[in-house]
């Protein structure tokens, strides 16, 4: 709902009769229910975009990779393991091993900073 419907909607609570207002607060609801839910999908989609920069961080330093070629990885095993990719990011920490998930798809020519 626009914020120009919203403004309609307080207005006609002013001047109006009882079935005016009753729609009146029932698009306000509508209004406010969307409004919270869009506002935890943002915040999801935060945490998701996080966590992944936090593994694509984690890959790169790890095995010398471009922070695209580390996303590239990650999203690859995600899809062969029919994985969700914020699922696998999850399992992607510093100072942790690399997800089984990941470790055949790490070329094996480049070894783990870890093991150096």
């Amino acid at each position: 709902m626009t914020e120009e419907a919203q403004l309609e909607a307080i207005e006609s609570l002013r001047a109006g009769t009882a079935e005016e207002a009753t729609t009146a607060v029932g698009r306000l609801l509508a209004v406010t229910e969307a409004a919270y839910e869009r506002r935890a999908q943002l915040e999801q989609a935060l945490k998701t975009r996080v966590a992944i920069e936090q593994a694509k961080g984690v890959l790169a330093e790890r095995y010398g990779l471009g922070f695209d070629e580390a996303f590239e990885l990650i999203r690859g095993a995600a899809r062969s393991n029919r994985m969700k990719l914020h699922d696998l990011v999850l399992k992607i920490r510093p100072g942790e091993s690399t997800p089984e998930e990941l470790g055949s798809l790490v070329r094996e020519d480049q070894p783990s900073r870890a093991d150096v």
